[in-house]
């Protein structure tokens, strides 16, 4: 047997002993109270950086570049992923969860700058991000690398998400969207892990943010506010 199984298996095994007693309310259904649309990325750790342990709790999606939109034979629409809580389980409030460094965003980076071959199903996912971070990789400073370009446009890349979510029609207008980037790289402060938000409701500037939510204002930064 694959020794990494086995791994996975002892510790879900702990994992059983810990949480028996605590799916006792939502065996039946579930009423989370956000979704959040996390990259898939091995580095962000959906759940523990909330620090929740409580199932029913967060709606969890993740997928390669954060993503809430979804390719349908009518055209572009919200995810079903990220959709279901907010239209069956009264979920609403939705975070859009970028990070530093992410690899989506690198290749769609590289592609738009000079060109990729991947997969066809990796191909189809940076399409998804090309449409949207084009006109971002257009107003980057000339002066940019490409570790600032990436992390510039890892900003870009959540509110094109968070802007996405607030103007579909399946969406209810009165849900909390907010965008947020998740910083292991020591980009924003050194305090590695640690949540910026960078978008409320489609606002996007710090100013204008931290006058409006005073109670976190040290958790309002941006890298760019273009």
């Amino acid at each position: 047997m694959n020794q990494t199984l086995l791994d996975l298996l002892e510790r879900n095994a702990g994992h059983a002993d810990e949480f028996q007693s605590r799916f006792d309310g939502v065996q039946d259904s579930q009423h989370p109270d956000v979704v959040t649309v996390c990259c898939s990325d091995s580095r962000v750790l959906q759940d523990a950086m909330w620090g929740n342990e409580t199932p029913g709790r967060i709606f969890t999606c993740g997928n390669i570049g954060n993503r809430v939109v979804q390719q349908t034979a009518a055209g572009e629409a919200v995810s079903g992923d990220v959709l279901y809580p907010i239209a069956h389980t009264g979920t609403d409030t939705a975070v859009v969860v970028g990070h530093t460094g992410c690899g989506a965003v690198t290749a769609t980076y590289d592609d738009l700058t000079v060109g990729l071959s991947e997969p066809a199903g990796i191909e189809h996912c940076i399409g998804l991000l090309k449409s949207r971070l084009e006109s971002g990789v257009e107003a980057l400073p000339d002066d940019a690398d490409r570790t600032e370009a990436v992390n510039r446009l890892v900003e870009y890349n959540v509110d094109r998400q968070v802007e996405f979510l607030r103007e579909s029609d399946d969406v209810p207008d009165d849900t909390t969207v907010v965008g947020v980037v998740y910083d292991f790289q020591d980009v924003y402060s050194e305090r590695r892990g640690e949540v910026q938000v960078v978008n409320v409701d489609g606002e996007t500037s710090v100013e204008v943010l931290r006058d409006e939510h005073p109670e976190i204002e040290d958790r309002i930064r941006r890298l760019w506010e273009y």
